[in-house]
C-alpha cells in the first residue's frame, strides 16, 4: 500500500510492476498503457456515497506532466495534426506540453476572457463540471482563426468528464469552419461525456489514461 500526503498527489510516476492499488481511502492509480500507474486523489461527490478521481494538471511535476505530454503526443502523432487547440482552463498547460513533444512551434489558445478586439461571433456558451454555476462564454482570439482555416486541428483537455468543455470546443471550432481531426485529454473521466459526443467525436477521442466512477464501502472506494 502506497500513503500519500495531499502535497504528493501528481509529482511521481510508479513504474510497471508497482503493486496495484485496488482498494484506498485516497488515492485511485491511474494507469498508462504501458503499465505505468500515477495516484490520483479520491473526490467524494454530493451525499458522499460516489466519487472520482481527480487530475489537477498544472500542480503536477514537471516529470509528470512531461510524461503525460509525451504519451498523449505519440497517440495524437498518428493523425498528424498540424496545430494544436487547448481548452481553458488546465488543458492550456497540457496543450502548450503536447505541441512541443510534437515539435510545433506554438499553439492555439482557447479562453473565457472576453479581450476587447474579441467578437461573440466567435464564441460559444461553456460552464465546467467543477464551477457549473459559472456563466461563462469560450472565444478563439480572431486573430488566431487564420492559424487554423484549413489546418489538421488537434483539440486538447486535461480531462473529459461530463463532456460540456469539449463540446463547447468543437462547436466553437464549427463555427469558423474547422473540424479537429483528433481530440486528445490526459484522463477519461467516468463515462458520463459519451452522452454529449457523437459516436464520431467518440472514434476521435484519445486519452492517456481512465477512471471510473468509484463506490464507496466499508473498506474504502472501489471501482
Amino acid at each position: 500500500m502506497v500513503t500519500l500526503k495531499s502535497e504528493d498527489f501528481w509529482q511521481q510516476i510508479l513504474p510497471p510492476g508497482t503493486e496495484a492499488i485496488k482498494i484506498h481511502q485516497d488515492a485511485y492509480a491511474a494507469q498508462f498503457d504501458d503499465g505505468r500507474r500515477l495516484l490520483l486523489p479520491i473526490r467524494p461527490l454530493p451525499g458522499g456515497e460516489r466519487a472520482l478521481a481527480s487530475l489537477i494538471i498544472n500542480q503536477a511535476s514537471f516529470a509528470v506532466l512531461d510524461a503525460i505530454a509525451g504519451d498523449l503526443a505519440a497517440k495524437l502523432a498518428r493523425y498528424a495534426p498540424e496545430i494544436v487547440v487547448g481548452l481553458p482552463t488546465l488543458g492550456l498547460t497540457l496543450a502548450e506540453a503536447v505541441a512541443r513533444k510534437l515539435g510545433h512551434a506554438r499553439y492555439v489558445p482557447l479562453g473565457t476572457s472576453r479581450k476587447f478586439w474579441y467578437s461573440e461571433e466567435f464564441s460559444v456558451p461553456l460552464s465546467s463540471i467543477t464551477t457549473p454555476e459559472q456563466s461563462k462564454r469560450l472565444y478563439v482570439d480572431p486573430r488566431m482563426i487564420a492559424l487554423l482555416a484549413n489546418r489538421r486541428v488537434a483539440l486538447i483537455d486535461d480531462v473529459i468528464s461530463s463532456g460540456v468543455s469539449m463540446s463547447a470546443g468543437i462547436l466553437l471550432l464549427a463555427a469558423i469552419g474547422v473540424a479537429p481531426v483528433v481530440l486528445g485529454v490526459a484522463m477519461k473521466q467516468s463515462e458520463v461525456w459519451r452522452a454529449r459526443l457523437t459516436p464520431e467525436w467518440q472514434a476521435r477521442l484519445v486519452g492517456v489514461f481512465s477512471s471510473p466512477v468509484l463506490a464507496k464501502t466499508e473498506d474504502g472506494w472501489v471501482s
